[in-house]
């Protein structure tokens, strides 16, 4: 199966962990159809760990926690196609989950054949309790020659961390994207710190399989199962999506939508930033700046170029510099780059050889719209 552009969804693991169940997997289906995710681009939900019940059945099939799922998956797979959406599910490829629960390891073409029959679009295939006898591609070349012998289209989420230098074989065991980093949680300083270790792998993402840079804790301000804090801003929210706009990850929400405020609706179905992160050329960014400043200068569509600028410190950014020349451009007089701020539409000028930023608050991301043109 290939994908051109990251996949988008919601996942059940940031907020609710093991508490899940079939009442909250179906109102969360209505959220994204009412509040306009589904319109925005998002289409998977998908049902991390401890879905199953800890055993087997008979004939060896992972059996769905029956207090948790009293319907089944299948039950659930045709209530989200109904909606238009598509069903994700989770297993491991080793003998347990990271919970606890039967791993996939040596059961994939007969797990392979019960996603495909309940209706499953989509499978989070993790690392937990893996052999260490075993290198790591072949357990996913594994799982993915199973999805494919059932018939069915199942995007493969190849999870495994970013161990055994997974990007360079991610692609060719047919994964669909990969999760690079450790687990995200809903900490700034953690957001930003995953995002920094992804600087060399940025060009090692694209159509067919993308760079999992994991999910977004937008909009959860210190509730779920991945806060140990008081979560974030309104504005470190912002910049957490938009960086992982600018680099083209997969945007899997982790909020509880079905409660999510106004502000948290409007930031996920921003279609501006969203137009990033979809962008039929799929290109990564090129990271300009220093440690005070993340600076993203990406080509999109259309002969255009979007340029982020981020205050990762504590203070108001006062004169810092974005310098042209870091990306190539030869500021001699001859050509500018005109820059307009994407949120509100207004030019802030052209530029020859650089442009100062002084005007960001602390923790607080701008994307300008960049075209070149002709000055004389």
């Amino acid at each position: 199966m290939v994908m051109n552009t990251p996949p988008m969804g919601w996942n059940t693991w940031n907020t609710f962990g093991e508490n899940i169940n079939e009442q909250l997997i179906m109102e969360t289906a209505d959220a994204m159809v009412e509040k306009g995710l589904k319109d925005a681009g998002y289409e998977y939900v998908v049902i991390d760990d401890c879905w199953s019940c800890k055993y087997r059945d008979e004939n060896g099939d992972l059996v769905p926690d029956p207090v948790k799922f009293p319907h089944g998956i299948k039950y659930l797979a045709d209530y989200i196609h109904s909606k238009g959406l598509k069903l994700g599910m989770y297993s491991c490829c080793g003998p347990l989950t990271c919970a606890g629960y039967p791993g996939s390891l040596d059961h994939e073409y007969q797990d392979a054949m019960f996603f495909a029959r309940n209706g499953v679009d989509y499978l989070k295939y993790d690392w937990c309790y893996h052999p260490r006898n075993m290198a790591g591609w072949t357990l996913y070349n594994r799982m993915r020659m199973a999805l494919d012998a059932t018939g069915r289209d199942i995007v493969f989420s190849i999870c495994n961390w970013g161990e055994e230098d997974a990007e360079t074989w991610v692609k060719k065991v047919g994964g669909n994207l990969y999760r690079s980093t450790c687990d995200i949680s809903d900490n700034f300083d953690i957001i930003t710190t995953i995002f920094k270790e992804q600087e060399n792998l940025f060009c090692l993402s694209g159509p067919s399989c993308f760079n999992d840079i994991d999910m977004l804790v937008c909009g959860m301000y210190g509730k779920g199962n991945v806060s140990s804090t008081g979560g974030c801003t309104a504005e470190q929210y912002a910049t957490h999506f938009k960086l992982w706009c600018m680099t083209s990850s997969p945007l899997m929400i982790g909020c509880d939508i079905r409660n999510m405020d106004e502000g948290t609706a409007k930031l996920l179905t921003n279609k501006k930033y969203i137009a990033i992160d979809q962008d039929a050329e799929q290109r990564p960014p090129i990271r300009l700046g220093d440690n005070r400043l993340i600076a993203l200068f990406k080509h999109v569509s259309d002969c255009e170029y979007m340029l982020s600028v981020t205050n990762v410190t504590k203070e108001r950014m006062e004169w810092n510099l974005v310098s042209f020349p870091e990306f190539g451009f030869p500021g001699n007089g001859d050509w500018g780059i005109e820059l307009v701020d994407i949120d509100t539409e207004e030019k802030r000028g052209t530029f020859t050889t650089n442009f100062w930023v002084n005007d960001l608050e602390p923790g607080q991301t701008k994307i300008y719209r960049c075209k070149v043109v002709k000055l004389r």
